[in-house]
């Protein structure tokens, strides 16, 4: 079989776990970030899992991670 192209975006946003997780980041995080108040953009720092729905999608796009 030949080898896959990772999709360079997702390689970029999403990493595994140990156990097979998808890690990323939260969005809203970039700009105009003087209306978000300092609790939201706390919680928008730390990492989360993507949700199960998309797990099998995001995991063909990052095949050698």
């Amino acid at each position: 079989m030949p080898k896959l192209k990772s999709h360079s975006g997702a390689k970029k946003r999403f990493n595994l776990t140990k156990n097979g997780k998808v890690k990323r980041a939260h969005a809203f995080k970039s700009h105009i970030l003087t209306k978000k108040d300092t609790k939201r953009c706390r919680r928008l720092r730390s990492s989360t899992y993507a949700d199960d729905t998309n797990v099998s999608a995001i995991k063909k796009m990052i095949p050698y991670k």
